[in-house]
């Protein structure tokens, strides 16, 4: 069987979350007791803590919501580039070695280990001509192991308006810590919610042998 990684950072109240974004936070409305045999939850969270995927309604007003996306963009063959440490931006010339035959989806790690406990004001990000660039050569897919594929402080999103106007979906805050470069199939759909600007995903990879 195939190894499975799961690439999904743990979400609790502890997770970190974009400064101003709603964290995640957990109450019981039942619990198991007498009269009640259930335990049910009631969550409060931004759709863009963890592992998510943005929809294009995040960055264009007049965008699709999360779940009126196509989901083959999330499933399928993938390459993890590893860009460790480069920043502020991630140049084309940082997964120039690994960018031979790319397959539809790139995901790239940029940290050592994810600072999955805080919130990491001097991410990494793709310059925009990177992103023109993995489009060029038939990307559908982008995926960082950061926040955002835009600098945390940018106000105009130039990385952002590249996949609306090249029409690629992204996903972001995955967990590739443990992940080699190489190439797999990736598996991480969003939740079809009919308004949202983003959806949670539970992202894993598996080998291709």
């Amino acid at each position: 069987m195939s190894r499975l990684w799961d690439i999904s950072p743990p979400v609790h109240a502890g997770t970190p979350v974009f400064p101003g974004d709603t964290a995640y936070a957990q109450r019981w409305s039942a619990q198991i007791g007498p009269g009640c045999p259930v335990n049910v939850g009631a969550l409060a969270l931004s759709p863009h803590v963890g592992a998510h995927a943005d929809a294009p309604l995040h960055y264009d007003p007049q965008g699709a919501a999360v779940g009126a996306l196509d989901l083959e963009p999330y499933l399928g063959p993938c390459r993890v580039i590893h860009a460790i440490g480069l920043r502020p931006l991630i140049l084309w010339e940082h997964l120039a070695h690994a960018t031979q035959g790319l397959p539809p989806r790139v995901l790239v790690r940029t940290y050592e280990r994810m600072p999955a406990d805080r919130w990491d004001p001097q991410l990494a990000a793709f310059a925009p001509d990177t992103v023109e660039r993995l489009a060029d050569a038939g990307v559908t897919l982008i995926g960082i192991d950061t926040a955002s594929i835009d600098p945390a402080d940018s106000k105009s999103l130039p990385s952002h308006q590249v996949i609306r106007r090249r029409g690629l979906r992204v996903l972001e805050n995955l967990l590739l810590d443990e992940v080699p470069e190489g190439d797999y199939e990736l598996i991480a759909l969003p939740l079809k919610l009919t308004t949202a600007d983003a959806s949670p995903v539970r992202a894993v990879l598996r080998g291709l042998t």
